[in-house]
């Protein structure tokens, strides 16, 4: 695994990880609220996976090894996101990555299409992907978000420990959901509060996508209800729904194998379009 630190635009350092095949189609995955690029270790250990892509993640700005500013402004700009996104993709030399985006990281997608528009990248999946905030889309998972933004340790532990098996239907490995808290508890309380006051995200880039478009959602989603999967792929011109049934926010976790298999059939699909 080749890291890397790249400067942001706005002077952040953005932690970034590489592995695979670097003559492959690419794949750039974003991170859901509270993770980290650690997330996507199945898919980025994957030795099909590895054998045929080029794949890339990075911590987004507050979270794991990168950047955690104090100021909560640096985490209420759109255009910090994408530029964020944008600056990955230049500074590693990323030819028309696919955009997995994963949970909150649907919102940073769309950050990066609204400001860049589409023609640098190749595809878009969408994983439990916050495309929009209506608040009728939120599962009561989200209930502990409140406690997860608290400066009581006692309580943000416990809350970030309810949120991550909330991220489950299908119970993860106890190492792999051990490490996602240690992760999650290198977010402080007040970043995750600047993320989650964001102010709200509409939907309105979904219509005008013009490259392919994977939606992938769990039918006992806890976080996102399953509707917003359905919404998105209604929405986005020619969009492809794959619903998992039995299985809740982290498809690529819970049933990895067909992930990972649906991941690649779309990353070369995307890459003769």
């Amino acid at each position: 695994m080749k890291q890397t630190r790249i400067p942001s635009a706005d002077g952040l350092t953005l932690a970034t990880y590489e592995t695979g095949n670097p003559d492959g189609p690419t794949i750039l995955f974003l991170h859901g609220f509270s993770q980290a690029a650690l997330a996507w270790d199945l898919q980025m250990s994957d030795p099909e996976l590895k054998s045929c892509f080029r794949m890339v993640a990075y911590d987004i700005r507050g979270h794991g090894a990168s950047d955690q500013p104090d100021d909560p402004a640096r985490y209420s700009r759109d255009v910090d996101f994408a530029a964020d996104t944008n600056a990955v993709i230049t500074a590693l030399n990323l030819n028309r990555p696919i955009l997995v985006g994963w949970s909150y990281a649907g919102r940073l997608v769309n950050d990066y299409v609204r400001a860049y528009g589409t023609k640098a990248i190749a595809g878009i999946n969408y994983v439990g992907a916050r495309t929009n905030s209506d608040p009728a889309f939120n599962g009561p998972g989200n209930e502990f978000l409140r406690d997860m933004c608290r400066l009581d340790l006692a309580a943000e532990i416990a809350a970030v420990e309810k949120f991550m098996r909330a991220c489950f239907f299908v119970p993860p490995p106890a190492d792999y959901l051990r490490r996602a808290v240690f992760y999650n508890m290198r977010v402080r309380p007040q970043t995750r509060r600047a993320h989650l006051t964001r102010p709200p995200d509409v939907d309105s880039i979904l219509p005008r996508l013009d490259l392919p478009v994977l939606v992938t959602q769990g039918s006992r989603d806890l976080l996102v209800l399953p509707g917003l999967a359905t919404h998105t792929a209604r929405t986005v011109p020619d969009a492809v729904l794959s619903l998992y049934t039995g299985v809740g926010h982290s498809p690529f976790v819970e049933d990895t194998p067909r992930f990972n298999r649906e991941l690649a059939a779309f990353v070369q699909r995307c890459a003769v379009v």
